[in-house]
């Protein structure tokens, strides 16, 4: 077998929760299928990010959760020489998707271990990265009363959502696009790393993660039924961009001026944050690994 690769899983991830006692046991299993012993660190909260950090000058991290732990994992691996696997062990997986990786942990292990290198741009916005959308609205609300809601995520999520619709505000919004100011009024301002497809079977998905652009779109102001159906689909992942938004257009950067503190969704998790607020593209900031003989949705390297 090859050297040891260094494995930090969130133990309190979508599937890796599900999974329980016997997750330890089929990462194992899993690496050694791939040729590789599995160094494992079963962690949760800010032991996350301290065993990535301590295991960043490694030539592949492998980082098992879901997109809100491969942000975290992209943060801190960004711009340096280590690569992250993804193992898609959370609840949506978008990353690894769209990355190619298989959704089953032996394949996600075999990649880790046997893949190739690339590199794929993140998104910014202060000291946070995003690897796929952060937004600014209703969503940072759905998520917190979802989360206070002492229930499973999908039961949670009906309560949560009607709860917050009937109550919402519509708040004005000063953006830069680079064209000067303009005020919008939108329940959800969305900045989405790379473009999101509007065709077909790609609907909602990226067709690269290297144009080096920021997406930027706005839910228009609706019934409070219409914006309960959008909560519901933005919750579990189903947003549609045809349906659900407007097009603002795609840019490096984008600044939503203001005073005062305002909450920000980023890959499923949310952050108060001072205003006013600078979202950056971030070009080609993160090594990844990803399938030998299954091309990721990234376009190659021009010289």
């Amino acid at each position: 077998m090859s050297k040891p690769i260094r494995v930090v899983v969130n133990r309190s991830g979508g599937t890796a929760k599900r999974m329980g006692e016997k997750l330890a046991a089929a990462i194992e299993a899993a690496f050694a299928a791939a040729g590789a012993n599995a160094d494992l660190a079963l962690v949760e909260g800010k032991s996350i990010e301290q065993a990535i950090s301590n295991a960043s000058s490694l030539p592949v991290v492998a980082v098992g959760g879901g997109d809100g732990t491969q942000s975290s994992a992209a943060g801190i691996l960004l711009h340096c020489d280590s690569a992250l696997a993804v193992l898609p062990l959370g609840t949506l997986n978008h990353l690894a998707k769209e990355l190619g990786v298989p959704t089953d942990l032996t394949g996600a292990a075999d990649v880790a271990v046997n893949g190739t290198r690339t590199t794929i741009d993140l998104g910014s916005v202060g000291d946070v990265v995003f690897v796929n959308n952060a937004s600014i609205g209703l969503y940072t609300r759905l998520v917190r009363r979802r989360d206070a809601i002492k229930l499973p995520k999908w039961l949670a999520t009906v309560p949560a959502a009607w709860g917050i619709m009937r109550r919402m505000k519509l708040r004005p919004l000063c953006i830069d696009m680079g064209k000067g100011e303009q005020t919008i009024v939108t329940p959800l301002l969305f900045i989405g790393n790379n473009r999101y497809s509007y065709q077909g079977r790609s609907l909602g998905k990226r067709e690269s993660l290297t144009e080096g652009v920021l997406s930027v779109y706005a839910v228009a102001p609706r019934t409070v039924q219409g914006l309960v159906g959008f909560g519901l689909r933005a919750l579990a992942g189903r947003a549609d961009p045809e349906r659900d938004f407007l097009a603002l257009g795609d840019v490096e950067q984008i600044v939503v001026s203001g005073a005062g503190m305002i909450d920000v969704a980023h890959d499923g998790e949310v952050t108060r944050m001072a205003l006013p607020l600078t979202f950056r593209s971030l070009p080609r900031a993160l090594t990844v690994m990803v399938p030998v003989d299954k091309p990721p949705v990234v376009t190659p390297t021009t010289a």
